[in-house]
């Protein structure tokens, strides 16, 4: 730090996912207070990002830093490249809080573990007075999903949801669910159409600059970007006007073909809300009252199906992770129930793979730093679950690639949801699949040198033996004690199926998920 900085009796710190515009903190302009936001190395390298997500986080703590100053709040920002910046968090708090006489330091609970506990680490010897404020935009605090499911194996996120809905009385008619009941699940499972998709919303941003100060610091990152037209929103409008496309253009398919997959239209009808909401740019609740005033609006068009689907990724999925987050850290993130041990396959980095979903869904994470749901947990989560991967190894490629990948989500949603590693604390069962899933939700196979419809032969669907190979492999620990109650009625179908089967067809299986599984990086 310089050895002369303008005093200031309150040091506050603004951490890179905490950009909301509603917070209290800026509703008094204080001359007396100086906030600081960083880019450190501590927080590029933790996991190898793809470059987007670097370029987001930074380019939307700029623009929110100069959302401060023009508010009239002081603001120290430290540059990636700035002389005084230490690159580590707590050693710039230091330095900053002796160069200011500061007699007082505030921050905002973080989402993440990590921060958390480095953060209470400093706040206890920084030698000042601390406060913690709350970052006033999730719907529940920390503790309460914990308190909710108190002394349960399972955590219901049915449960769950109805009671978000109660509390924030989105599609609610009394204490009656608007249409009678609370889920429209079954209604959105539909593939893909073979109409028009509207095309994604871009931005058009020029980070060059900031791309060539990451580069030069050498930090590792993966995937693309053309820094020249930057395509994501980094500023509050921006979020709002992503928020108003897809209710103008996308929220009248997004239940219907959420689940839905295809080559040539990689977002489909999702919002791509995720960056926006993970940095706190947009609330929960705004961005579900504005679905649920378009369908009130345009009820023909915008169905109830349509519209609650997505509230109950916001208020159900969304809050309910976050909950299971902070009841289950720091120990969640050790859990591996099924004892997968192998590394992910090289070609999760780079794409090159003769498998039509794979390639399209990894090769789309690299160039856009985005899948949607189904792409994630139905095809680079199911393979990896059905390969065997160690839990960390997929936490490392989901953490670093998404833009709005920030562990409180991501850690839960790839080790709970996606891989069973927590044995069922989250998932009803393994989202695992043969290829006629991915067929029947997907244009991927008619194009794939695989064929679907081949379970041993030489060019057989690797997903069609793998998925009975994962089922014989792991029958005795998914049927345990210790996995999640009544997993043998969910997955009953499946096993009966594979005790009928001619003990010659089992055996074929097996050997060819053993050949599969001795050549992963080869397929």
């Amino acid at each position: 730090m310089p050895e002369r900085q303008e005093q200031a009796r309150v040091v506050r710190l603004v951490l890179g996912d905490q950009l909301n515009h509603a917070h209290g903190w800026w509703r008094q302009v204080r001359p007396d207070v100086l906030y600081v936001l960083m880019e450190v190395r501590q927080e590029t390298d933790y996991a190898w990002h793809h470059i987007q997500k670097v370029l987001g986080f930074f380019g939307a703590m700029r623009r929110f830093a100069e959302h401060l100053r023009h508010q009239g709040h002081r603001v120290r920002y430290l540059t990636l490249d700035d002389p005084a910046n230490q690159h580590d968090m707590p050693a710039n708090l230091a330095s900053i809080l002796a160069a200011t006489g500061a007699e007082e330091f505030g921050y905002q609970l973080p989402d993440e573990w990590r921060l958390d506990a480095q953060l209470k680490a400093f706040a206890a010897h920084c030698g000042v007075k601390t406060h913690v404020a709350d970052t006033e935009h999730f719907l529940t605090t920390r503790e309460e999903l914990g308190t909710l499911f108190k002394g349960k194996k399972q955590y219901l996120m049915e449960r769950f949801y109805r009671v978000m809905r109660e509390r924030t009385g989105l599609l609610m008619h009394g204490d009656q669910p608007q249409g009678g009941q609370w889920n429209f699940d079954h209604d959105n499972r539909q593939r893909p159409p073979k109409g028009h998709v509207p095309p994604p919303l871009f931005f058009d941003h020029d980070l060059r600059t900031v791309e060539v100060m990451v580069r030069t610091a050498g930090v590792h990152t993966i995937g693309a970007v053309d820094a020249a037209h930057f395509p994501w929103p980094l500023d509050r409008e921006e979020s709002l006007l992503l928020l108003q496309h897809f209710c103008d253009h996308l929220l009248f398919r997004f239940g219907t073909y959420q689940d839905a997959m295809s080559p040539q239209h990689w977002a489909m009808y999702h919002a791509r809300l995720s960056f926006s909401m993970n940095v706190k740019l947009l609330s929960p609740l705004e961005v579900c009252e504005a679905a649920v005033t378009a369908h009130q609006r345009h009820p023909q068009h915008i169905t109830l199906a349509q519209v609650e689907g997505f509230v109950r990724q916001i208020i159900g999925w969304r809050e309910y992770m976050r909950g299971v987050y902070w009841a289950q850290m720091p120990t969640f993130a050790q859990r591996n129930f099924l004892a997968n041990q192998r590394a992910l396959p090289a070609w999760y980095w780079t794409g090159r793979t003769r498998m039509a979903c794979l390639r399209d869904a990894i090769n789309g994470s690299l160039t856009n730093s985005y899948a949607h749901h189904i792409q994630r947990l139905m095809v680079t989560g199911n393979f990896a679950l059905l390969a065997g991967v160690h839990p960390d190894e997929v936490d490392r490629w989901y953490l670093g690639i998404y833009i709005d990948a920030i562990e409180w989500v991501e850690i839960t949603n790839t080790r709970g949801m996606s891989q069973f590693a927590d044995g069922g604390l989250v998932g009803t069962k393994p989202y695992v699949s043969s290829g006629a899933y991915i067929n029947k939700m997907s244009h991927h196979c008619g194009t794939c040198y695989y064929d679907v419809k081949d379970r041993t032969g030489p060019k057989a669907c690797p997903f069609n033996a793998l998925y009975w190979h994962f089922l014989a492999r792991d029958r005795e620990r998914l049927l345990s004690d210790d996995a999640r109650p009544g997993m043998l009625v969910r997955m009953g179908m499946a096993y009966r199926t594979w005790d009928k089967m001619p003990a010659a067809t089992r055996q074929a299986l097996l050997d060819k998920g053993d050949a599969l599984l001795a050549q992963l990086d080869a397929l």
